[in-house]
């Protein structure tokens, strides 16, 4: 999708259109702390981009207009677009709320052609949402990603197999995936700077380089890419972080928001119908040094409690009088689903069934009234 976010936006408000339209965090005059979501083009124009500072987005452009993220209204278009989807091939693979692959080979004869397939797409989702979309339609999955980033807005970029590695190889090295920005730079300082050069290069020189990976990064260079859209796309992983307005040493507001995170990350497992094993508490400090400490539960869980007695544990093993905290995070992984059971001699007491019932009950609640309408309060 294009600018999804700021798009939804400048639809639901046609004075907001052609103008720079900032979604993220509260820029409080350029003093804000969070970072851009997702900008508009025209904000784009002003060298603004995704994932930003929002103070820095702000001192590029204080007239922007700046909105908070509206995240149950960007999920609700994002169903109906993935219901879009649906008419058009079962093999679809969600890459994140506004991006998916999809598998049209085995489905584009119904619709023609695989090109008038994707026009077919590009306009049942204008037609359903308002909102335009950018399509890459190519032999295989790394190709097709470039591709959809090509023509935005509103785009739709066609790569032949006769002419992958045309379009592949005079691409510069940061369009091909696992190239970061530290092997760019290294790559670079050795006189590689397209797709096409990495092409050339000899396998056991970027082996040396890219370690297990290098052969990976040769074959994509060459256009070799035999992954395959996988529909059932598992979440590995639920985690929830807050940046602090200011750095703080307070203790109660600290333990307050680890709650609030806790919560919201064991409201999320809920709703995936996960519990998780492996706890992580994330805490950058003021200076920007990050920390993380995990801890895998004997038995998995999704209880607001369970995560959040885990995180304080491992939070109160830090010294935090000389350091102020800036940011806390809380992250689950090691996912199964709630029927998930280690322990076969564990009986069912009456505690766990009557926490089930609790945090079903919030749940409900939060559904109905918001976030805010009822919570935990720190012990």
């Amino acid at each position: 999708m294009d600018a999804f976010f700021a798009a939804i936006e400048e639809r639901d408000n046609p004075a907001y259109r052609g103008k720079p339209v900032v979604v993220g965090s509260d820029p409080k005059e350029g003093k804000g702390r969070g970072v851009v979501s997702t900008c508009s083009y025209a904000a784009r124009k002003y060298g603004i981009h995704s994932a930003m500072p929002i103070s820095i987005a702000y001192k590029k452009c204080p007239t922007a207009i700046f909105l908070p993220v509206n995240m149950q209204k960007y999920a609700e278009e994002s169903d109906k677009i993935f219901k879009i989807f649906e008419r058009f091939t079962p093999d679809i693979e969600p890459i994140s709320i506004d991006e998916a692959f999809l598998d049209i080979s085995g489905s584009y004869q119904l619709f023609g052609t695989p090109l008038s397939t994707c026009r077919m797409i590009k306009k049942a989702i204008f037609d359903g949402t308002g909102l335009t979309a950018s399509l890459g339609l190519a032999p295989n999955m790394m190709t097709a990603k470039i591709a959809s980033e090509f023509a935005k807005p509103d785009g739709l970029t066609v790569v032949e197999e006769t002419g992958l590695l045309d379009f592949l190889h005079p691409l510069p090295i940061g369009k091909l995936w696992g190239i970061g920005d530290k092997s760019e730079e290294t790559l670079k300082k050795l006189g590689i700077n397209t797709i096409g050069d990495i092409a050339k290069m000899d396998l056991e020189k970027i082996t040396r380089l890219f370690g297990k990976n290098g052969k990976h990064v040769w074959d994509l260079a060459n256009g070799i890419d035999p992954r395959e859209v996988e529909e059932d796309h598992a979440i590995k992983s639920v985690s929830n972080e807050h940046t602090f307005g200011e750095d703080t040493q307070d203790k109660e507001l600290i333990r307050n928001t680890l709650m609030y995170l806790s919560e919201k990350v064991s409201r999320r497992l809920r709703k995936h119908d996960f519990k998780c094993r492996t706890v992580t508490l994330k805490i950058r400090f003021g200076d920007f040094t990050t920390l993380t400490r995990a801890v895998t539960m004997q038995s998995p869980s999704n209880f607001t409690s369970d995560i959040y007695e885990k995180c304080l544990d491992n939070l109160n093993k830090l010294d935090l009088k000389r350091k102020k905290v800036r940011l806390l995070g809380v992250h689950t992984s090691n996912l199964g689903n709630s029927a998930w059971k280690t322990d076969l001699f564990a009986d069912t007491d009456t505690g766990k069934t009557k926490k089930e019932k609790v945090e079903s009950a919030l749940n409900k609640i939060k559904d109905r009234f918001g976030e805010g309408a009822i919570g935990y309060r720190n012990p």
